[in-house]
């Protein structure tokens, strides 16, 4: 079952301020970006998933290691994530939660909207798997992803 939940975090409100104020805005020369997943970034992500989850963050104790991608297409105006969490060694039900195929999710907001738009990956990584979006082959470019993919490379 493909799932998606719509969440306002800081950062995404952050690209509205920048974006009312012309920073940023994209021409026709612009490029895809990776983008650095600052402190901000991270607790956005972290809150954005552990509220998609339907768990409190105390469930979860961070985003998984090297598993969190973060760009911006000019091309479409929309930023992209990709980052699944830690389950903390005291919560069953996050621990559960974020094994096999719910442990991945791809996210993405437009610039200058406030919410975060979460697509539960599953099992982007298995032969046979159908990706819930279609990630732009220039942001799968700059994470260093497979043509096509729906996953980090393993």
């Amino acid at each position: 079952m493909k799932r998606w939940l719509v969440v306002t975090t800081p950062l995404a409100l952050a690209s509205i301020v920048l974006a009312s104020c012309g920073a940023g805005g994209a021409s026709t020369t612009a490029k895809t970006r990776d983008l650095v997943v600052t402190p901000a970034v991270r607790i956005g992500l972290f809150d954005a998933l552990a509220k998609f989850h339907q768990l409190p963050t105390k469930d979860y104790v961070s985003l998984a290691p090297k598993m969190t991608y973060y760009a911006f297409d000019p091309a479409d105006d929309t930023y992209y994530a990709g980052a699944g969490l830690v389950a903390s060694p005291h919560s069953l039900q996050a621990q559960i939660g974020t094994q096999d195929d719910g442990g991945y999710q791809l996210l993405t907001h437009k610039r200058g909207v406030a919410t975060w738009k979460i697509y539960n990956d599953g099992l982007g990584g298995a032969d046979g798997s159908i990706c819930p979006i279609k990630i732009p082959p220039s942001v799968l470019a700059v994470w260093n992803w497979r043509p096509g993919s729906c996953a980090p490379p393993l």
